[in-house]
């Protein structure tokens, strides 16, 4: 176990009373059921708890159990989960559920390796669905704790660089027989109070514990590793369409980012490419057809974890060639009502919102369209 340079027991009572009158209220902590709460923490990986609870009430709207997630189809599943982000989380919860459903009869396992087992659940969000749901005492590591730990033990080097010494502090709090609470209020501090800018020291309840903050460190820690410059791509986007006023749309292949999702075909604009020329060649390489290049619909700007991207996108006219899902795992020609059907990434959302403000002539003569 690590050095302990001060009593544990007075630092869980502390946080276990400030969490009886301070935690948060939310949705899935009025629950026991280990599925509820497996989608809460799913949701809740890299997205705020305000983002989280209208997705997670609806989602549970539609999808009640874990046999109703594995009944449904990829689409489904993704349009529930649209705007959320990171859909290798919706893809690996709907995996999961269908190897729950097989493996465990539809019932969530409670053994730790079974859990962990499961796709797109690692350590900390197997110990926090098995404290929350079965008051199991397995401890946890999320970004609010390690700023936590990291500030209360005044760690000399990025988290990332002490996880094995952080989940040894983790382990080492927590209380016998009061798991769920104590994990829910390290997190509840974190989000709260220790924040990552202005954290409010005054009002924390570890205060008299925390070195950073006798060390007048609390703004330095945690100490943040160095990062490149993180790379901008500019992608050409094309807005095909038909004789018959339809648009052409494409399904992403499952694997790698916004997998399953659906989009207007493109890629990346190659140095010394015009956006026309690189549309062209995108659309013969992922469709099999040519197109003409008209007239300027959006640029979007959008910014993912590693990188950020400029989408510009053209209104296009199909000229010839059946579409083939040669670099997608689908194509469909679809009305512009049609689209809301469908689960798409956040930046396609606001071609579709640029489409519909223009109230395009869709339902014009082709020669009307624009070219």
């Amino acid at each position: 176990m690590p050095h302990q340079p001060w009593a544990i027991s007075p630092l869980q009572q502390a946080l276990l009373r400030w969490y009886q009158h301070q935690g948060r209220d939310l949705p899935w902590r009025h629950s026991r059921d280990a599925y509820a709460i497996w989608v809460s923490e799913i949701m809740l990986q890299q997205t705020q708890v305000q983002t989280v609870i209208p997705y997670y009430q609806r989602w549970l709207e539609h999808f009640p159990t874990i046999s109703s997630l594995a009944a449904a189809d990829q689409d489904q599943v993704l349009k529930q989960w649209q705007g959320l982000g990171y859909y290798a989380r919706a893809r690996n919860l709907h995996h999961a559920a269908r190897i729950v459903e097989a493996d465990h009869g539809g019932k969530f396992p409670e053994q730790f390796e079974q859990v962990i087992a499961l796709p797109g659940i690692g350590r900390t969000t197997a110990g926090g669905i098995l404290s929350a749901a079965f008051n199991q005492p397995w401890p946890i590591l999320d970004g609010n704790v390690k700023r936590v730990l990291a500030r209360l033990l005044a760690l000399d080097r990025p988290p990332k660089q002490a996880e094995a010494y952080l989940w040894q502090w983790s382990e080492q709090l927590l209380p016998h027989g009061q798991a769920r609470d104590f994990n829910q209020a390290l997190m509840d501090l974190g989000a709260t109070r220790c924040t990552p800018r202005q954290p409010l020291c005054h009002d924390c309840p570890w205060q008299a514990h925390c070195r950073a903050y006798a060390e007048n460190k609390h703004h330095q820690i945690p100490i943040k590793m160095k990062t490149n410059p993180i790379p901008h791509k500019y992608i050409g986007v094309a807005v095909i369409w038909n004789d018959a006023g339809q648009l052409l749309i494409d399904r992403r292949p499952a694997a790698g980012l916004l997998g399953g999702l659906w989009e207007f075909p493109g890629g990346k604009i190659e140095p010394g490419e015009t956006v026309q020329d690189c549309i062209v060649r995108e659309v013969t390489e992922e469709l099999g057809i040519a197109v003409d290049v008209g007239e300027h619909l959006i640029d979007i700007d959008h910014a993912y974890s590693h990188f950020k991207v400029t989408l510009q996108v053209y209104h296009c006219r199909h000229r010839q060639g059946e579409p083939q899902p040669l670099g997608c795992d689908a194509v469909r020609w679809v009305s512009l009502e049609e689209l809301d059907q469908y689960a798409f990434p956040k930046a396609n959302e606001q071609i579709i919102a640029a489409l519909r403000s223009q109230a395009h002539p869709i339902d014009l003569p082709p020669t009307d369209l624009p070219v």
